[in-house]
């Protein structure tokens, strides 16, 4: 199978029955690709009294097992997963950073964090909710020439509770499979809006970054950030910022050179957060 995942040109063989789902229900307004892909992947269960006992997946990229089994139920996460590692691994035209980006009236807005801070679940919320664009809900991928926000669409991968509190707006048809007792607890992926997969060949410009984070029982505010501390924090979060090295400091320097930062302290209301983030793009 040879279809496009986000930006990126992908070829897919798999025997395995809930990849081949979990790709026909969030890839479904992806394109059909001919002719070269930029990645080469591999998805088999395991053979043998193994694969009997107890199933499991091995993900690959051009024959190179760059991850070690996991059980079979965990297949389409490890898709997921190993193709953001193909990404970040092998595509250094970009700056690539560790942060969901979405974009409003011309403006794109970074936000990331580490995990458990509430970044996916902010970028579905403004996407499913707010009318943001989806550029990507974990690369942010910065081009080392202009610091222009090079779109990656893809299904927007929840955890634990995020995922019935997404439920509970949306629905379940945009939802893969719940799949539990990952490393990551409980995951599952949202499809990509088809008004995003339509627009990821428009860049974005890069205008406000929000670092998130949730807590229950906090006070709700949104507090100003330096753009020194912001800068240090995006490149511990960078995957690739030492191996583009000074093009690597002069994009982020750039980036910065563009936006307002800001730290973002939340309590699981959607609705305001929304409203917070929209204000920042008006």
């Amino acid at each position: 199978m040879r279809f496009e995942a986000g930006s990126y040109a992908v070829k897919l063989s798999s025997n395995i029955v809930s990849v081949a789902r979990g790709i026909k229900k969030l890839y479904r307004n992806a394109a059909i690709v001919d002719g070269m892909v930029d990645f080469n992947v591999s998805l088999q269960r395991s053979s043998g009294i193994r694969g009997l006992l107890k199933p499991q997946v091995q993900f690959s990229f051009n024959g190179i097992e760059p991850f070690s089994p996991l059980p079979c139920a965990q297949a389409f996460p490890l898709f997921e997963w190993g193709l953001n590692w193909c990404v970040t691994s092998h595509d250094h035209r970009y700056l690539i950073i560790h942060a969901a980006v979405v974009e409003k009236n011309g403006k794109a807005l970074i936000l990331p964090g580490s995990p458990g801070a509430g970044k996916s679940t902010l970028c579905a919320a403004l996407v499913e909710l707010g009318g943001w664009r989806l550029l990507s809900d974990e690369l942010t991928m910065v081009n080392i020439n202009d610091s222009y926000i090079h779109p990656n669409p893809r299904p927007i991968s929840l955890k634990n509770q995020s995922i019935d509190l997404i439920k509970s707006y949306i629905g379940n048809d945009p939802f893969s499979s719940v799949v539990k007792d990952t490393i990551k607890g409980s995951v599952a992926h949202v499809r990509a809006p088809s008004e995003s997969l339509k627009a990821k060949s428009e860049l974005a410009i890069p205008s406000i970054v929000v670092y998130p984070k949730f807590q229950r029982n906090i006070e709700n505010r949104l507090n100003e950030l330096s753009k020194g501390e912001s800068f240090m924090r995006l490149a511990e979060n960078s995957f690739n910022y030492n191996v583009l090295a000074n093009d690597g400091f002069c994009a982020l320097g750039k980036l910065h050179d563009q936006v307002e930062c800001f730290s973002f302290h939340y309590d699981g209301n959607l609705e305001y957060a929304i409203r917070v983030m929209d204000s920042l793009v008006e």
